[in-house]
């Protein structure tokens, strides 16, 4: 996995911070986005991050999974 893979989220993962869901349990399982970091450093210092993988969805909604929780899309050739 890398910065700007396409990826989906493959088990059930509960938040209460989705834009639309306000406060509310939220899955995201099957939900398709982009990683926009993998955190391994914090100011400069190297960090273990227990959620490291930070991925974008649609509508300015971010959030952090573990990487057993994410699975790279693959692209199809044409």
């Amino acid at each position: 996995m890398k910065v700007g893979d396409r990826v989906r989220i493959r088990e059930s993962v509960i938040v209460y911070h989705h834009p639309e869901h306000k406060k509310e349990p939220f899955d995201l399982k099957g939900m398709e986005g982009e990683i926009m970091d993998i955190v391994t450093n914090w100011q400069g210092r190297p960090v273990s991050a227990n959620l490291p993988i930070l991925v974008k969805f649609e509508k300015r909604f971010k959030a952090h999974f573990r990487d057993q929780e994410v699975e790279v899309m693959e692209i199809d050739s044409l």
